[in-house]
């Protein structure tokens, strides 16, 4: 592999995604990977994109696992993940000089060659697999019985087998130094971090806000969508309007007073026109990154957001929004409060600036310098290793000089390693 040029364009280049079935966070990944690297080809353990959404992957054919093809993996392919370690190591990486893993569950776990650059973007490692194992066997309900202890034997070869091919990727690269933190303490190795692109050209700018609050989230629930809902059927005299539809939406519907709208899902333009307007966004989940956040910035509006996990990388407390300290509804309530107080003293345009950092373009370049640098080392490691004649030790070359040398009629020379 020539690499002292750093010609991208002429690397063999494959890109290895967890599976593809929609367009969301780790998406935008892979879609910003092949607008570095058109030439590459795309694995996936499977693919079921509708056509109207293959337009991020440049309509590319998608390499896919015999996962694919078992039976309902449309609808069930989740529940196939004890196979997926099997499944990803299937996929034949040796004609390629680069690959890239977009990783959260065992996209890195493909098999690499010495001679190969292998950069795994990690949006996050396991989740159910390594520290938030006992949260959710508890909402799966897997705690207790035959059921409870299969899955607790299959976390446990799925942490050895992630642990095990962690040794295959020669660099990592975090979405966020929260994640880099759980990389150090899952595969004891370092991270750089490069966060995420997010479309924030797609979020106009406006300064003027209205007198209502907004969340928008799947109904799930690490979202607390539930939580944030009660919160403001405390406060009747604040607005609140809920975006977003999911299994917690009758949940969170009975927990919701006269001054809480649900709107259920809603079309883009929609979703945006409610940023923009909003006085402030709520965000209650501890997340990895959190790209809505973000995009709320985006449109210059504030957010009060958990003060763990992304939200410390992406909301600054008291500079473009606020943190609450606890994921409970009183906590949440005494945030509101606060901001009520000071919420005018924000200012939309500082905001909307902090947004464009996280900007597509400014992942594209920050990714193509990570590759560069990475592919740069690896020559200079290999030429620094590579043997010569002159570094041999003269014991060595005074033994292969005996070897060359002719032997005369009835004279034979014994060599050893002595």
């Amino acid at each position: 592999m020539k690499t002292s040029s750093i010609d991208l364009d002429a690397l063999r280049v494959a890109i290895v995604h967890e599976w593809l079935v929609d367009y969301s966070g780790s998406e935008r990944v892979v879609e910003q990977l092949l607008e570095l690297f058109p030439q590459a080809d795309l694995y996936a353990q499977v693919e079921f994109l509708p056509e109207d959404l293959r337009g991020f992957i440049k309509h590319k054919e998608v390499t896919t696992s015999f996962i694919q093809k078992l039976p309902r993996a449309r609808r069930l392919y989740r529940s196939y993940l004890p196979l997926m370690p099997l499944a990803v190591e299937q996929f034949d990486m040796s004609g390629y000089d680069l690959v890239l893993s977009s990783n959260h569950a065992v996209a890195k776990g493909v098999i690499t060659g010495p001679d190969q650059v292998h950069i795994s973007y990690v949006h996050s490692p396991m989740r159910y697999a390594w520290d938030l194992t006992h949260q959710y066997l508890r909402e799966a309900g897997l705690t207790s019985g035959v059921k409870g202890w299969l899955a607790k034997w299959i976390l446990h070869k799925l942490r050895i087998w992630d642990a095990r091919t962690a040794h295959g990727v020669d660099q990592f690269v975090a979405n966020s130094h929260y994640i880099a933190r759980r990389i150090r303490k899952a595969y004891g190795r370092e991270a750089e971090v490069i966060n995420p692109p997010v479309n924030v050209d797609g979020f106009g700018l406006r300064r003027y806000k209205e007198d209502f609050y907004l969340t928008a989230s799947r109904m799930v629930p690490y979202k607390r969508v539930d939580m944030i809902v009660e919160a403001f059927s405390r406060m009747p005299d604040r607005r609140l309007v809920v975006i977003g539809e999911g299994p917690d939406f009758a949940k969170v519907k009975a927990k919701a007073g006269p001054n809480v709208e649900l709107l259920g899902f809603q079309p883009f333009d929609v979703l945006r026109d409610y940023m923009q307007r909003a006085r402030a966004f709520i965000f209650a989940a501890e997340e990895d990154f959190g790209i809505v956040p973000v995009e709320a910035q985006a449109c210059g509006t504030p957010v009060i957001a958990y003060g763990k996990g992304g939200a410390l990388e992406t909301v600054v407390d008291g500079g473009t929004g606020l943190h609450f300290p606890e994921q409970t509804a009183d906590s949440l309530a005494s945030a509101v409060e606060q901001f009520d107080q000071y919420g005018d003293l924000f200012n939309a345009d500082s905001i909307r600036d902090h947004a464009l950092k996280f900007s597509s373009e400014t992942f594209r370049s920050s990714f193509r310098s990570l590759v560069e640098r990475t592919l740069s080392g690896r020559t200079d490691s290999a030429r620094r290793r590579e043997p010569s004649q002159k570094a041999q030790p003269r014991a060595i070359r005074r033994r292969i000089s005996l070897r060359d040398r002719p032997k005369t009629a009835g004279q034979e020379t014994v060599l050893t390693d002595k």
